[in-house]
């Protein structure tokens, strides 16, 4: 049996500072209590925070990278529609609160690269800035960086991306308002290029659309959203619970999430997109199709997030975490 790593502890961390960008946005800045270091992380990585209703949320981490950082920012939409999460952190949250904070993991690494296109759509803006200032920090790159909104007050950021030399478009207002033609920055392939593309899913198939001639390998995007597991596919398939052998059926349009519960085997869950990591199992036999934005490469030979997560073929073999 294939072992599957412990996941790393979570860190107590003080709200430093919290300061609203936008009317929808605040930037939460977390710190050590004690005044330590704080594990490091490179650009593109994400933590997980506890909301104050409980609620898990994942936000990419807003600066730079450092092997050993003494705070992490990040930015939270309040999202109206959502499960809670993002109101409790910005309506129950204030400075010197503490709060239950992931270590960084990175779904969404900056690979090398000698020119750079990036591409953000709203609250995506968040892993391409701090991808933005590693890159310039390093200054062996050619950075592109387009940031797509709907209107200047619904942009944060805006005064320092505008500095930087970043191209900033709003869809509903100023001259040009309307949708940005990307094909510009897009329309020659260049293997000593990379595109990166964080925001709504519409945004993310426009930019497969228009790279579809670039080599995949060269294409990169994160929907900052999470995911749905409705849409993953049509295909039913057998889960088997290993600890008693039970199997469940799991029809198309059903996460593994779902049926699992339906089964009355308890499996925890909170965010059902594929961003929080609290639903995580074992993977014991059998080819998952993975969609979160949790685990490793590595890690998903041996884990799957039930809540996104399917079958490739007919079966998958599951099991808790280990205690």
């Amino acid at each position: 049996m294939r072992s599957l790593p412990e996941p790393l502890a979570p860190l107590r961390l003080r709200v430093a500072s919290r300061e609203p960008l936008t009317p929808a946005v605040v930037l939460l800045t977390l710190v050590d209590p004690g005044g330590g270091t704080l594990p490091g992380y490179a650009a593109g990585a994400h933590v997980t925070l506890t909301a104050p209703n409980g609620r898990r949320r994942s936000y990419s981490l807003t600066e730079a990278g450092s092997p050993a950082p003494d705070r992490y920012a990040v930015a939270v939409l309040r999202e109206p529609g959502g499960r809670g999460g993002s109101a409790s952190l910005h309506d129950d949250v204030r400075a010197g609160d503490l709060l239950e904070v992931s270590p960084p993991r990175n779904t969404f690494p900056l690979l090398p690269a000698r020119r750079y296109v990036l591409i953000a759509g709203g609250i995506g803006i968040t892993p391409l800035r701090a991808m933005a200032a590693e890159l310039r920090a390093r200054g062996d790159a050619e950075v592109e960086l387009l940031h797509l909104t709907r209107s200047p007050e619904l942009t944060p950021w805006l005064e320092e991306l505008r500095a930087d030399g970043a191209v900033v478009h709003h869809s509903r207002s100023g001259p040009g308002s309307g949708r940005l033609d990307l094909w510009p920055w897009l329309a020659v392939p260049d293997d000593d290029a990379r595109v990166y593309c964080c925001g709504p899913a519409p945004l993310l198939e426009e930019v497969r659309a228009l790279t579809a001639h670039w080599r995949p390998s060269r294409v990169h995007t994160e929907e900052f959203a999470g995911v749905s597991a409705d849409v993953v596919g049509a295909s039913p398939f057998t889960a088997v619970w290993e600890p008693t052998g039970a199997r469940v059926e799991v029809p198309a349009g059903t996460s593994l999430l779902a049926a699992l519960r339906r089964a009355g085997l308890g499996v925890e869950g909170d965010c059902e997109a594929g961003t929080c990591g609290t639903c995580r199992l074992r993977l014991l036999a059998g080819a998952a199709h993975h969609r979160d934005v949790v685990l490793s490469e590595a890690e998903r030979a041996t884990a799957v997030m039930p809540c996104v997560s399917r079958a490739l073929g007919d079966e998958l073999v599951v099991a808790p975490p280990p205690r």
